[in-house]
C-alpha cells in the first residue's frame, strides 16, 4: 500500500490550539471510508456528516486507538496504534482512513489519509491493517 501523508483537518488544528482537543486523553478511533466518501475534505469537522463510511457486517466497525503525544528537540510527534480489522463473511474495501475524536460532541475528524490511488481490499478471512508510519501520524515543528 502506498498511503498518502495524514492530512490534519482545519477544525482539529483550531481545537488543538485552543485546548479543547486532548489528543492523548480523548477517546479516539479509526474509521474506514470508500472512494465515494467526503472524508477527504479538509474543512470537514463533524464525522457524522462524512459520507461513505465502510458498511459493517463483514468484520468492520470503528477501531479504538491509543494516541500518544511526545516532544523531542522541539518536534512534537502525534502517534497512534495501527487500525486493524479481519474480514469475515465478505470483503472490507476502503480508499481512506480517518482518525476521529469520539470524546468531542459531535465526533470530530482529526485527520485522514488516502490508503492508495485505488481501493484497498481485504478478502474474507484476511486482515486489513492501516499501519502508522514509524515517524508517527504527524509532527509539529
Amino acid at each position: 500500500m502506498a498511503a498518502s501523508a495524514w492530512v490534519v483537518h482545519d477544525k482539529a488544528k483550531q481545537t488543538m490550539l485552543n485546548g479543547t482537543l486532548d489528543l492523548d486523553n480523548d477517546a479516539m478511533e479509526m474509521r474506514l471510508y470508500t472512494s465515494a466518501s467526503t472524508i477527504s475534505g479538509q474543512a470537514l469537522s463533524d464525522a457524522s456528516t462524512a459520507t461513505g463510511e465502510v458498511a459493517g457486517g463483514t468484520g468492520y466497525s470503528a477501531d479504538a486507538l491509543t494516541v500518544t503525544v511526545s516532544e523531542t528537540g522541539g518536534t512534537t510527534t502525534v502517534d497512534s496504534t495501527d487500525g486493524q480489522w479481519t474480514a469475515s463473511g465478505g470483503s472490507i474495501t476502503a480508499r481512506y482512513a480517518a482518525i476521529i475524536d469520539t470524546t468531542a460532541t459531535p465526533d470530530e475528524v482529526i485527520c485522514h489519509c488516502q490508503l492508495d490511488t485505488g481501493d484497498v481490499t481485504a478478502t474474507d478471512g484476511n486482515t486489513f491493517t492501516v499501519q502508522i508510519n514509524a515517524s508517527g501520524v504527524f509532527t509539529l515543528t
